[in-house]
């Protein structure tokens, strides 16, 4: 039995399990299979991934306070998280993955490490 591949329907020659051609193949059908299906979910992805890298960069110690200036200087969007992890005393933390903020006072923030 002859079997083609998915990507470009060429004959596979070789092992056989093999699925595709070649590793230029191999990937390119991955890639597309992978693809974020719209710039909403590309552009949403991203800015998590930028947020998680602000907040574990200004927050090495798992502990630590910072200014809203200094987050928004670095590009930080409030409008984007994972998650929000609501206090018995009823504070809000909102978490980009492993990383959260809580709104203190006078435009301060604590940040936090979820273990």
């Amino acid at each position: 039995m002859e079997k083609s591949c998915p990507e470009c329907g060429e004959k596979i020659i070789g092992r056989t399990d093999k699925k595709f051609c070649s590793d230029y193949c191999r990937n390119a059908y991955h890639n597309k299979a992978n693809k974020d299906s719209s710039n909403l979910i590309r552009n949403t992805n991203n800015q998590l991934r930028k947020n998680h890298r602000i907040l574990e960069e200004l927050n090495p110690n798992d502990k630590t306070s910072v200014t809203r200036t200094k987050l928004l200087a670095k590009g930080f969007s409030f409008e984007v998280f994972t998650s929000i992890y609501v206090t018995k005393t009823g504070n809000q933390y909102f978490f980009v993955y492993d990383q959260g903020y809580l709104k203190l006072e006078n435009d301060f923030y604590a940040l936090v490490k979820r273990n």
